[in-house]
Formats: C-alpha cells, structure tokens, sequence
C-alpha cells in the first residue's frame, strides 16, 4: 500500500518586509512618523543588504588572492636569491 502525499507549500502572504512597510507608511500618512524616504525601507532593504554582504564577499576575496600572490611572488624571489648566494 503507497501512500501518495503532496505537499506543496506555497507563499500566500505579503511577508515580513511588506507588512512592515505597510506599518511604516500608515504611520506616516497619519502623521506619528516623520520620516522621508526611510518609509520605503522595507522594500529595497533587504536587496541593499544582500548587494553589501556580496561587495563585502568580493573585497575579501579580492584581499586574499592579492595576498596569495604577493606572497607567492616573494617566495619565488627568495629562492633566486638563495640559488644565487649558494655559487
């Protein structure tokens, strides 16, 4: 005997973001806040979050395969002058 159970989930919500953009826009229509377009947050801020933690990923690679090479280079230049002094 099979037992053929789907379980599909799917979002039927606005979610976390939306409904505290919508708080954030009542409260400015109804005057308790004072804010310009930090109302609007919620909506582009969690993008602007993931672009930082990228950049931020990027600028720390780009540090250690700078180092990684700058590192490699002076090993290399400290084998040429071993072989050197060695003669």
């Amino acid at each position: 005997m099979t037992n053929s159970r789907s379980s599909s989930s799917a979002s039927s919500g606005i979610g976390i973001c939306g409904a505290t953009f919508l708080v954030f826009l009542v409260l400015k229509l109804t005057g308790y806040i004072d804010w310009s377009w930090w109302v609007t947050a919620p909506l582009w801020g969690p993008c602007a979050a993931v672009i930082a933690i990228v950049f931020a990923a990027g600028a720390v690679y780009l540090l250690f395969v700078t180092c990684r090479l700058i590192f490699r280079r002076i090993k290399r230049a400290s084998k040429k002058d071993s072989g050197r002094a060695l003669r």
